[in-house]
């Protein structure tokens, strides 16, 4: 009995076995994006147009090339400049871009770089050039720099930069695309997906337009590309599709609605209007 309890007491002092560890959780890892298809645009033809320094609006006839406070309207044949608007500075700061339709110049602008960031929009008439009306958007969710309607509703993206222009608290990573009623009561938006983000970075988004495909194109400030983005089905992130390589200097860009798969861009440096005819994306 004796030994019996003497081998139970030096079991027990025995340590306890560890218990088998753990195997290392497996990290959560993102699905992965869709491809991005890499397109190539055509180039047709240039013009000269000194104004060409914002961006370009292109109707049937015209095109309406746009700097910070200049519209220049040129006809579309001869490249001939046939009238022009000039604003005052101070009111008009800094054109960002305009879309022609219904015989009307509708065009963002921005007290860029000036903080904080304001804006409005600008609408002007295609036959006289005269400024007709302002909508002033006062300080929103960034610096306005494209608006156009589709679908009964205005779409506009709003600029945010790491730098220059920039608010503390809001990056290029801060850009968005929103939508607006009748009123310009914000009725929705959605995030650019980081892939697009950080082609703008240190600046943002300065063109848009909607194609008859039903994508989304946009351009940074300074890269000859163009981005092709989809709304999604869910979600508040659009989905990059595709990146064209175009001959344009970023900035603000028109479709020429007149012609398939045409476009109006521009090259600042040289005060140009170039033409080019972009790849069927789907």
């Amino acid at each position: 009995m004796f030994v019996a309890l003497a081998a139970l007491a030096a079991a027990a002092a025995q340590p306890a076995p560890s218990p088998a560890a753990a195997p290392p959780a497996s990290p959560r890892s993102e699905p992965a994006a869709p491809p991005v298809a890499q397109l190539q645009a055509k180039e047709v033809r240039r013009y000269t147009a000194p104004e060409a320094r914002q961006g370009v609006a292109v109707d049937d006839t015209h095109f309406y090339a746009i700097t910070n406070s200049h519209i220049g309207k040129y006809d579309k044949q001869s490249g001939r400049k046939l009238g022009e608007w000039v604003g005052d500075k101070r009111r008009i700061r800094h054109l960002n871009s305009c879309v022609a339709a219904d015989a009307q110049l509708v065009c963002a602008n921005s007290n860029f770089p000036q903080v904080p960031m304001a804006s409005s929009v600008e609408i002007f008439d295609t036959a006289t050039m005269r400024h007709i009306r302002s909508i002033p958007f006062g300080m929103r969710l960034g610096s306005l720099t494209w608006v156009e309607k589709r679908d009964g509703q205005w779409w506009a993206g709003f600029a945010n930069y790491d730098t220059k222009g920039g608010e503390p608290g809001r990056d290029h990573r801060f850009t968005l695309v929103a939508t607006f009623d009748d009123q310009w009561r914000m009725t929705g938006g959605y995030r650019l997906p980081d892939s697009v983000l950080e082609r703008f970075a240190p600046m943002s988004n300065s063109g848009g337009s909607w194609g008859a495909d039903g994508l989304l194109y946009l351009t940074g400030h300074d890269l000859p590309e163009i981005y092709v983005l989809a709304a999604p089905g869910e979600g508040p992130v659009m989905e990059h599709v595709a990146t064209i390589a175009a001959p344009l200097e970023g900035q603000a860009w028109a479709w020429d609605r007149s012609a398939p798969r045409r476009i109006f861009g521009i090259t600042r440096k040289a005060g140009e209007v170039v033409v080019m005819d972009l790849p069927k994306v789907r």
